[in-house]
């Protein structure tokens, strides 16, 4: 059985948290007469006190979380703080409690699909709200992936095992040392792109927001425009922290304690998520060039942060690239589901998946030539057992049947095939945009009918947890004692 009154702790603790960050948009509605001021006010003030029931009866004196409670608590933080989360939205937009916790879902899982528009005009304290959800849905998941995940072997996260991944009472302080480290790494970027886009014309209001949602990987707007509405310089910067925020964060702060970039450049895994942007955003230059006649230089800016707005998983939009043609249309579908690197704000497949599956690839063809031959499969130096590589096979075979399975349940709603298969691999993925007419880089989510929306919400969450955290939950086993 569960360990209900640690679980109700937990989640009481994560409600409080959540509360305080409503007050900054809160204040902000406060000099903005008809921002909705007591619409969040009555948010906060359900969300306090909610909180305050659940740390009443969870309150106990031995806390102590098992695996399979961790499993639980993990899931249930996403999916409870999304339905308070979203309660700005039907109290100040007016919108439907689905349209509600879709947007929230997208926003807490840094997805980035909406489905709101006329975002230059809307309340700036619903913007604001919007992208703290990113910013925090962003530092929530990479304290996840290297101190939950990691312990509960779940898609070959045991790779990037560290000592806060054991979660004695011996490394109690190991865990919170490593989780600052990360905090102060996150706020330091953050505040480095929010310099970088004033500097580059944008106002502080739009500056704060975007600095949110760019180093979160998250891609909300306070544009319909999306970065089309803003200069040149600035797309430059947000392609060059969108970089940044595919980059595994424990490594930053390898990089800080060391006053040495070696920690980044030496890394397999960010070696190959470089190589991959820039073959992918020259090859896509060069198409623009020879294709549409782009200038060099625009083709270049417009190719490589579209590439790494996809492959980070981000969404920002800046041009249709779906218009360019078939060849880009299939490198996109690819670079949807590929993601950036573990251990970042990132979501899709990662990218040391893909390497330890191309080595494991390549000791089978040198089997081929020597049958008797021994050889040790390598990952960043480290030795890669059989356990890492049935978690690695197990996650990719449920990443894509969780898509296909989520397409067929958009195509029985009605959807087309382009928009039912996009929307299952933006959703699963965290990307954002889809792609075709409707979900497209110019289109959003509204139209689509409520149970889309609601699948869509699973799949998004699905993604978030790396898939087997929540399906784990569904077997029988899991609930006996």
């Amino acid at each position: 059985m569960v360990n209900v009154r640690p679980i109700l702790f937990v989640l009481g603790l994560v409600l409080s948290k959540l509360a305080l960050f409503m007050y900054p948009p809160t204040i902000l509605a406060i000099f903005n007469p008809g921002s909705g001021f007591v619409e969040f006010a009555q948010a906060v003030a359900i969300t306090h006190l909610v909180s305050f029931i659940c740390l009443s009866f969870g309150r106990t004196k031995q806390f102590k979380l098992n695996v399979r409670d961790v499993f639980l608590v993990t899931t249930l933080v996403w999916v409870v703080s999304t339905i308070f989360a979203a309660l700005p939205f039907v109290f100040i937009n007016h919108i439907s409690f689905t349209d509600a916790y879709f947007e929230t879902m997208s926003g807490i899982t840094t997805t980035g699909s909406t489905v709101l528009s006329g975002l230059d005009d809307m309340s700036h304290s619903i913007l604001l709200w919007r992208s703290l959800l990113q910013w925090l849905g962003g530092i929530g998941f990479i304290v996840m992936g290297v101190a939950i995940l990691p312990m509960l072997n779940v898609g070959g996260m045991r790779l990037f095992q560290t000592e806060s991944s054991d979660w004695s009472d011996k490394s109690s302080p190991r865990v919170k040392s490593v989780a600052k480290n990360i905090v102060v790494v996150y706020l330091t970027l953050t505040l480095a792109c929010f310099g970088s886009y004033v500097a580059t014309g944008m106002t502080p209001f739009e500056a704060i927001n975007h600095a949110f949602t760019t180093i979160s990987t998250g891609g909300y707007s306070t544009s319909d425009a999306s970065m089309n509405h803003f200069s040149h310089q600035t797309q430059w910067f947000s392609t060059l922290f969108m970089f940044l925020g595919g980059l595994p964060f424990l490594l930053f702060v390898a990089a800080y304690r060391k006053q040495s970039l070696s920690a980044l450049t030496k890394d397999a895994q960010v070696i190959g998520f470089f190589k991959l942007f820039m073959v992918a955003s020259l090859a896509i230059t060069a198409w623009l060039v020879i294709r549409d006649h782009y200038q060099v230089s625009d083709a270049l800016r417009v190719s490589m942060f579209n590439v790494v707005s996809v492959l980070t998983t981000t969404g920002f939009g800046l041009e249709d690239f779906t218009a360019w043609g078939t060849l880009t249309t299939v490198l996109f579908a690819f670079l949807l589901m590929m993601g950036a690197c573990s251990g970042s704000t990132a979501g899709g497949i990662k990218v040391f998946r893909f390497q330890i599956a191309l080595t494991l690839l390549k000791i089978q063809m040198m089997k081929l030539i020597h049958p008797s031959g021994v050889f040790v499969q390598r990952y960043n130096k480290r030795r890669v057992n059989d356990d890492i590589i049935r978690s690695i096979v197990a996650f990719s075979l449920t990443f894509f049947a969780t898509v296909l399975i989520v397409a067929a349940g958009l195509s029985a709603m009605g959807l087309d095939a382009i928009t039912s298969l996009s929307g299952a691999i933006t959703a699963v993925a965290n990307v954002g945009p889809g792609m075709g007419s409707v979900i497209g880089p110019t289109g959003n989510f509204s139209s689509l009918p409520d149970a889309a929306k609601w699948l869509l919400s699973f799949g998004m969450l699905l993604g978030r947890l790396e898939i087997l955290t929540i399906l784990v939950l569904f077997l029988p086993a899991f609930w006996r004692r």
